[in-house]
């Protein structure tokens, strides 16, 4: 990471992107619409709840369908104008897989 490596911190962004939506507690639609404004919550931190802590089951299947996508997304970009993408989708892939191939072992 010290090098700047573009491709690496690309991949890394986006994953932790992922693994932060995937730790976010579902909201019930219903009870968003049944909520009048005088009774919605008041003050700092009243609408706050805690986040899903993952099983580190969870985070590999994460990082699995990160580098899954790129790689599904690199093969569907064949014309001649989207080489340097796909490249860089299929190097973010490499990434990821390294990381996976660390943290399984």
């Amino acid at each position: 990471m010290r090098a700047r490596d573009k491709v690496a911190v690309s991949a890394l962004r986006a994953t932790l992107a992922a693994l932060d939506n995937a730790e976010a507690v579902p909201v019930d639609e219903a009870q968003l619409r049944g909520m009048a404004l005088e009774q919605s919550p008041v003050g700092a931190g009243a609408t706050e709840v805690a986040r899903r802590e993952l099983s580190e089951r969870t985070v590999v299947d994460v990082v699995r369908a990160e580098a899954t996508e790129r790689l599904e997304v690199a093969a569907q970009l064949t014309a001649p104008a989207h080489v340097d993408r796909a490249t860089q989708l299929r190097a973010e892939a490499a990434v990821l897989l390294r990381f996976l191939d660390g943290v399984i072992q």
